[in-house]
């Protein structure tokens, strides 16, 4: 079905590959939209819990744009000057995307993660990462600048430290990238796979209709006034607490069982 991902699904987790390895797994118009649509394909599917997000092979988790493809559209004179050809540029559908997948999605980075492939790896709610693996925002060397990442980047990382990703165009090691908030867990690539498919199973155990809601509470408060987040988050508890799902928790918990979620 698709040319530049690959699409899985096996015990209620969907994996999502970026399959362009001779190319570093860059972000093409086409890749995007392929990855658009497998978003679809998540949120549709009652199966699935949570997503696992990589790239093919140990070289790259993802290069970032497709330098060729915005080689090409220099020379054809194409814009997105204006509002509405940003909106529906296909890095834009992209990046304001995540917010609305409705489950939980891991960042699996086997290899290296720049510039736009890094924006795309600190947009995932988790990122897991090799000890061998380094990230950065290059575009600077090559009179750019990381312009559609720093919205995400920024909401994760220090302003000084994300000033000197933007500066220096460095890459650094994935131990410096969770310490400055970029990267969640850190473990030696043998165990890569492991930890991720342990975290992947003990997300997907949870009740799928507390993680949807509690997801997307916590993209809905950002920004708005104390007052109104606590507001908001009373609200969501409230009507959270009168599912199904919450009921089985509760009930599960004060018999000693593990509970038997059902999204309802």
């Amino acid at each position: 079905m698709y040319e530049t991902i690959r699409y899985e699904v096996a015990d209620r987790v969907a994996r999502i590959t970026l399959d362009r390895p001779a190319a570093r797994n860059a972000l093409s118009d086409q890749m995007i939209d392929e990855l658009l649509d497998a978003f679809e394909r998540l949120k549709a599917d009652d199966g699935v819990r949570v997503a696992v997000l990589t790239g093919a092979g140990e070289r790259a988790f993802c290069a970032g744009a497709d330098l060729g493809g915005l080689g090409a559209a220099q020379a054809g004179g194409r814009s997105v000057a204006d509002a509405g050809a940003i909106r529906a540029s296909a890095p834009f559908r992209l990046f304001t995307a995540f917010p609305k997948l409705g489950k939980p999605i891991i960042a699996r980075l086997a290899g290296h993660a720049v510039a736009g492939g890094l924006g795309l790896a600190a947009a995932c709610d988790l990122v897991i990462a090799a000890d061998d693996v380094t990230l950065g925002t290059p575009e600077v060397n090559v009179g750019l600048w990381p312009m559609m990442i720093m919205a995400i980047i920024n909401r994760n990382v220090p302003p000084k430290q994300a000033f000197k990703l933007y500066y220096t165009g460095t890459r650094i090691t994935a131990a410096e990238g969770r310490e400055i908030g970029l990267v969640t867990e850190v473990v030696p690539r043998a165990e890569l796979d492991a930890r991720v498919d342990e975290l992947a199973r003990a997300i997907a155990s949870k009740s799928p209709l507390g993680l949807r809601r509690g997801r997307d509470a916590f993209f809905a408060i950002e920004g708005l006034p104390l007052e109104d987040q606590v507001a908001h988050l009373l609200s969501e508890l409230v009507e959270l607490a009168a599912t199904e799902d919450a009921k089985e928790g509760i009930t599960a918990f004060l018999e000693g069982r593990d509970p038997e979620f059902q999204g309802r």
